[in-house]
């Protein structure tokens, strides 16, 4: 399956992070405007930082005013830009921040596309707020839908003040990411699916997420290799030929985007080209390890 709404076709050919062949001409911005997460994967951790390259990392958390004059810099450094997004370095969808800087975005800024990246367990709940944001791209992050399978991969979640663990948080992130996605689709979203590939927890399972997701809406998929860190550093990550097999498996229900960045959460310019990161945070000194945000 492919995106076929004519909205979609268009957006394709502008956000660098959902079209295939990520466009050397366009670029994206992402606003470190959450500062909190809601679920605990073993195979993340955050943090502040200007010397880490990885996504869920950032020099700084910035307040939505804060991200207005960030925005305005941004695009007089990089013109190009056609997407403001938010994805990290917490969970947009766990505090107001992120909707409040989006909404403020799309209000100053109406020509440039809306993004957000997120675990999905708040999305059902933020959704008249991610309207009047214009959001018209969604990421949700789904490991598992099998419980057994993703409380390996996450330790719980918090909802409402209250923390679930083990198999009860498993069933309810599940849940709330169909409520969710299917919400998502039926206001006409752009939705891709981000999995990271575990070997020896889900390296079987990418095909049924690939699946179940396409039925509840999703157009994309987007396989990240684990990078082995946190509480899974002991895992070993995944080999060319495992990851070749579970795009293989997902590509049956829907396309696998290939050329994923994996970029900070502070990220800003043409994937693969200039960041101009360092011109808005500080000098920016990459290291090979990462976690997933």
């Amino acid at each position: 399956m492919s995106p076929t709404q004519p909205n979609h076709l268009e957006i394709l050919d502008k956000h660098p992070c959902f079209s295939p062949s990520c466009p050397t001409e366009h670029g994206r911005i992402h606003l470190p405007v959450a500062p909190r997460c809601n679920i605990f994967c073993r195979f993340c951790s955050r943090g502040l930082s200007v010397d880490v390259e990885r996504p869920g990392n950032a020099s700084r958390v910035l307040s939505p005013e804060e991200a207005l004059d960030i925005m305005s810099l941004a695009l007089v450094l990089s013109p190009e830009l056609k997407v403001a997004g938010v994805a990290g370095p917490g969970d947009p969808l766990a505090g107001p921040e992120a909707l409040d800087t989006l909404i403020a975005i799309k209000e100053k800024y109406p020509q440039l596309i809306t993004c957000l990246s997120t675990n999905g367990l708040g999305l059902a709940s933020s959704m008249e707020k991610i309207e009047r944001a214009g959001v018209q791209t969604l990421t949700v992050t789904v490991n598992a839908l099998d419980p057994a399978i993703l409380q390996e991969l996450n330790l719980g979640v918090l909802e409402n003040g209250v923390f679930l663990g083990g198999r009860d948080g498993a069933v309810r992130l599940i849940a709330a990411q169909e409520e969710g996605i299917r919400r998502a689709s039926e206001k006409n979203l752009l939705i891709k699916i981000n999995s990271v590939l575990t070997p020896g927890i889900n390296d079987r399972h990418l095909g049924q997420i690939a699946e179940t997701t396409q039925r509840w809406g999703a157009s994309l998929m987007n396989i990240i290799p684990l990078i082995p860190a946190h509480d899974l550093a002991h895992l070993p990550a995944p080999t060319s030929e495992e990851l070749e097999e579970a795009v293989a498996a997902a590509e049956k229900s829907l396309p696998v985007k290939r050329n994923c960045r994996r970029c900070r959460a502070d990220a800003c310019g043409v994937p693969g080209g200039v960041d101009h990161a360092q011109a808005l945070y500080g000098e920016l000194r990459p290291q090979e390890t990462f976690s997933h945000g």
